[in-house]
């Protein structure tokens, strides 16, 4: 199975993951500043910055645009109930 690092640049951990593993599984089980709230991507509690790999993360779906959008997100920011890693990626809380 192919793998992808994860970094959580709030606590300074690089974790090994399965590709398309969604960003929130990870942050729960590594104790990072991720908070949640639906796990739905309908909420928005879950925003997050990415850093570095924006590109190695599944297209936002069409639920997780829409939010997004209404909250004003910037171009870098994500959701992590929804974004699924494809490739290595460097988030931090929004």
């Amino acid at each position: 199975m192919a793998k992808a690092k994860v970094t959580f640049l709030d606590i300074g951990i690089t974790v090994s993951v399965p590709v398309g593993t969604r960003v929130i599984e990870v942050s729960e089980k590594v104790g990072a500043g991720l908070i949640y709230g639906c796990r739905e991507g309908d909420c928005g509690t879950c925003m997050m910055k990415v850093e570095e790999g924006w590109n190695n993360l599944s297209e936002p779906s069409v639920v997780e645009a829409k939010v997004l959008k209404e909250n004003l997100a910037g171009k870098h920011m994500r959701l992590a109930c929804q974004a699924q890693v494809l490739g290595d990626v460097s988030v931090k809380p929004a």
